[in-house]
């Protein structure tokens, strides 16, 4: 049997390896990178989203008003374009992420109804976004400029209705993407009202930032008016500040030992900033990294870290970064495998002094390995019809080569306080509703590129594979491929598929002909397409293909050839 990933599911079954939030004073809330979102006014989308209904198969009811999550597809009377590849436009307006220039006009999603879980609690399809921003993972973002974000490492933070996002630009970005600029070391800050299309603002290079600098994140102090930055750097915990959340940041002081961190140091980190304003360092500590903690920020001014509260120990993680959703906070790390992916662990509480829940895995982030990514920090989008979260993944692709784009960034949906990731290479957000939805020409192939393991294998995750193992630098895209040899197979099951029409591909290159590649139990006829002798990659397709009823078993076997092969897609449109 094909390994199955549901894209609701429930609990983990492959190998191991919020609510309202505070705005100061004088704005109309300010969000926290990698932490809890301010509230933001409420502002009707254009638009008029489609009525509740029920999902499918098991989706919970969404109510009667409009675009309600948990219903059917929220769709704009003129949507904005989804998102192109590089450079490309995308249909209905210029592209979004991965393309450049704004994009076209349109109706947002609507938003009012009831706001159930997405999907419903017991595995049924997402709604369908046709409008909407449309986010699109695994390429190199463009800022609206058409240039390349440089942004790793950092965090978004949220000002009345403006989201900015922080991070770091190293010197090896440009180089990785294909860019022929030059780059160095340096803070960058992006600005976005839809999450999508992001305007450069400011580059800071600010003193003793030189060595490994990254980490960061940025809060608002109330009392001092400053945007406050913490990262690591300088030999400690770096400080700069700026009047403006555009910056640029002026180095303030480094903090050189840690009280209540075992080492004094960290080892990874972000920030969050909690309902009530306070502000707090997540960290792990530095050699060995097998402890967590919230360091509260000093109140006076958010220019030092306090006495750290534990969290919880065992094992050494990575990637620390938190967010809270409906008064629970979730504590969220990656395995300590330098910069390859992980899947992400999380541990639980009601209050950042504990109890914290027994560590679980982030269910979902064990099928691909958080989509190729390391932990990030979250973003919390609070609108006029609910609340999403988004994982933001870093994925390390510039020192670990593994796959193209630097930034991923996937929803969360919740079962009750259960919290679950779906892995989407095209999904629509609508950040004035705070609702979601998955987007026509995602892949619903898991680790289809076989970028996830970064290791030599002879099972990719998210894979059922006999014959064959993976191999580096003999690719159609990214860093990896799959090597089957005679009569070597893959299989795959893609679940929680909304119904459509589909089409399934995968670019091969044979030593002869007899292979196949199948598309079967999809609620319609099975699909077979011959794959024929080549040399070099050539993209095989097999379609049209009914999926009724959220499942669809996707294999390739190798006949008589060895066989190398790289990016399955299965995607409607």
């Amino acid at each position: 049997m094909a390994p199955s990933h549901p894209r609701f599911p429930h609990s983990a079954r492959r190998r191991p390896s919020t609510g309202s939030c505070w705005a100061p004073a004088g704005l109309l809330g300010v969000a926290l990178a990698g932490g809890c979102l301010g509230m933001v006014d409420a502002v009707p989308n254009s638009g008029a989203g489609g009525k509740g209904g029920s999902g499918s198969p098991t989706a919970g009811k969404g109510g009667s008003g409009n675009g309600a999550i948990g219903g059917t597809t929220p769709i704009a009377p003129t949507g904005e374009g989804e998102a192109g590849t590089v450079g490309g436009d995308g249909p209905g307006g210029s592209s979004a992420l991965g393309g450049s220039g704004p994009a076209g006009g349109g109706g947002m999603a609507g938003s009012g109804g009831s706001t159930p879980g997405i999907g419903g609690s017991t595995g049924g399809a997402p709604p369908v976004s046709n409008g909407g921003t449309t986010i699109v993972n695994d390429t190199f973002w463009k800022d609206t400029t058409g240039a390349n974000i440089y942004s790793q490492g950092g965090g978004v933070l949220r000002v009345g209705d403006t989201y900015y996002w922080y991070g770091v630009r190293y010197g090896n970005d440009a180089s990785y993407a294909g860019d022929p600029m030059s780059s160095s070391q340096a803070i960058t800050t992006y600005s976005s009202t839809d999450l999508v299309h992001w305007k450069p603002e400011t580059v800071s290079k600010p003193a003793n930032m030189g060595g490994w600098f990254g980490r960061l994140g940025v809060v608002y102090h109330a009392a001092t008016k400053k945007y406050v930055l913490g990262a690591q750097g300088g030999g400690g915990l770096y400080f700069a500040t700026s009047d403006s959340p555009v910056g640029p940041f002026v180095y303030d002081n480094v903090q050189t030992n840690l009280p209540g961190i075992s080492t004094g140091k960290t080892g990874d980190q972000t920030l969050f900033q909690d309902d009530d304003g306070t502000a707090y360092l997540v960290a792990s500590n530095s050699s060995g990294r097998s402890n967590r903690y919230l360091s509260p920020l000093r109140a006076s001014d958010f220019l030092a870290a306090e006495q750290a509260i534990p969290v919880y120990s065992g094992g050494g993680k990575e990637g620390n970064c938190m967010f809270k959703y409906n008064g629970t906070y979730y504590y969220c790390s990656s395995d300590l495998h330098g910069w390859n992916a992980s899947q992400t662990y999380c541990v639980s509480s009601s209050s950042v002094h504990g109890p914290w829940s027994a560590e679980f895995v982030l269910d979902g982030t064990q099928y691909d390995y958080s989509h190729v990514t390391q932990t990030g920090f979250f973003i919390n989008v609070t609108g006029t019809a609910g609340t999403t979260i988004i994982f933001a993944g870093d994925r390390w692709a510039n020192n670990a080569t593994n796959g193209i784009g630097f930034n991923q960034w996937m929803p969360i949906s919740f079962d009750g306080k259960t919290p679950h990731f779906h892995s989407f290479s095209k999904w629509s957000i609508d950040a004035k509703a705070g609702t979601w939805a998955v987007a026509h020409g995602n892949n619903w192939v898991l680790n289809p590129s076989f970028e996830a393991d970064r290791i030599d294998v002879n099972m990719p995750v998210g894979w059922k594979a006999t014959g064959g193992h993976n191999v580096l630098s003999t690719f159609h895209t990214g860093r990896w491929s799959w090597v089957l040899n005679a009569n070597g197979t893959l299989e795959q099951q893609a679940t929680a598929m909304p119904d459509g029409t589909y089409t399934f591909s995968v670019w091969a290159k044979a030593t002869g002909s007899g292979g196949q590649l199948m598309a079967k139990g999809c609620g319609g006829a099975d699909a077979t397409t011959p794959i024929p002798a080549s040399s070099d990659f050539a993209n095989v397709r097999s379609g049209p293909i009914t999926v009724s009823g959220g499942k669809c078993t996707v294999s390739l076997s190798a006949g008589s050839a060895q066989m190398t092969v790289d990016d399955f897609l299965l995607a409607d449109g």
